[in-house]
């Protein structure tokens, strides 16, 4: 089994992304984004949070000017960055399908103006670990919106390792990275430069729930069309919790989203801690939330 946490990279979000991908006897692939956005550290917090807050988790967020790296979910789970391809789950294809978010814009290509440095290295250190090829099966990038060159085959994608362009992927219409060097990516990372970093002691880390964000789901989210989400990742660590309490099944537990079966859920933990009536609406409390959070691990902020 390939890497799946980068040990270089920081941890982005609460680390729940995605699931288990759909063909993992397929090879694995890697896709390469651009956020068409600046770059910078403003950039890397900002654009980092809006993509947590609109549901659309790529697994790495990477900074070619500082050489930044940000990790959302483990690389053998499915990321969010891709359009589904009719009833085939683009993101869930292959061992692994590691979707790569780079701050820059298409019609900037980053290689030509990049800093890549040991976090870089790190990065396709990870991808290789699958056994990702350094090819572009696909062939061609695109140089321009509905680049005639990019090609999206559906029998590639579905066969092929290596690496793509979102503009390669079959179902997608965005047309990033850009038309970036493919020979100036791989070699910014020849094979052996990087051997993974030495594990470091660490101190478990107790997540926070905030009490608003989820009141503010709970009222939002069953009204939104399916798959809506208001602020996923608390309701995603309250969604776990209730799991874990056996009142949420688990197709129902990472979708982040507080809709009509979480709220049902919460009522039913509600009525377990003691209240009823309109006291047990499905929309958290202070000291309900509170004690969900003491027997599951989570802080409530008020």
């Amino acid at each position: 089994m390939g890497e799946i946490w980068i040990k270089e990279a920081e941890k982005l979000g609460d680390g729940s992304i995605g699931g288990a991908m759909d063909s993992p006897s397929a090879p694995g692939r890697a896709v390469w984004h651009t956020t068409e956005s600046g770059h910078g550290d403003a950039s890397f917090k900002n654009v980092g949070q809006y993509l947590i807050s609109i549901g659309a988790e790529p697994h790495i967020l990477y900074d070619p000017t500082t050489d930044r790296l940000g990790q959302y979910g483990p690389l053998n789970q499915s990321a969010r960055a891709l359009r589904n391809d009719g009833i085939t789950r683009t993101n869930r294809t292959g061992k692994v399908c590691v979707q790569i978010e780079v701050l820059a814009r298409a019609g900037k290509p980053f290689t030509g103006y990049w800093k890549p440095g040991p976090n870089f290295r790190a990065l396709m250190r990870a991808i290789r670990s699958w056994g990702v090829p350094d090819v572009f099966p696909a062939g061609a990038l695109a140089s321009k919106y509905a680049d005639s060159a990019a090609k999206r085959n559906r029998t590639t994608w579905a066969t092929k390792g290596g690496h793509y362009g979102h503009c390669n992927i079959p179902g997608n219409d965005h047309w990033d990275p850009g038309n970036i060097s493919k020979t100036t990516l791989f070699a910014a990372a020849p094979k052996g430069s990087t051997t993974p970093a030495p594990s470091k002691p660490t101190t478990p880390t107790v997540k926070t729930v905030d009490l608003s964000n989820v009141i503010a789901a709970a009222r939002r989210d069953p009204g939104l069309k399916q798959g809506g989400t208001t602020h996923p990742a608390d309701v995603r660590i309250v969604e776990a919790a209730l799991k874990a309490e056996g009142l949420l099944s688990a197709s129902y537990a990472a979708d982040g989203a507080y809709g009509s079966t979480t709220i049902t859920a919460y009522k039913a933990w509600q009525r377990k801690c003691g209240y009823s009536g309109s006291a047990a609406d499905g929309i958290p409390g202070k000291s309900s939330l509170e004690k969900l959070g003491a027997k599951r691990g989570f802080k409530v902020k008020a």
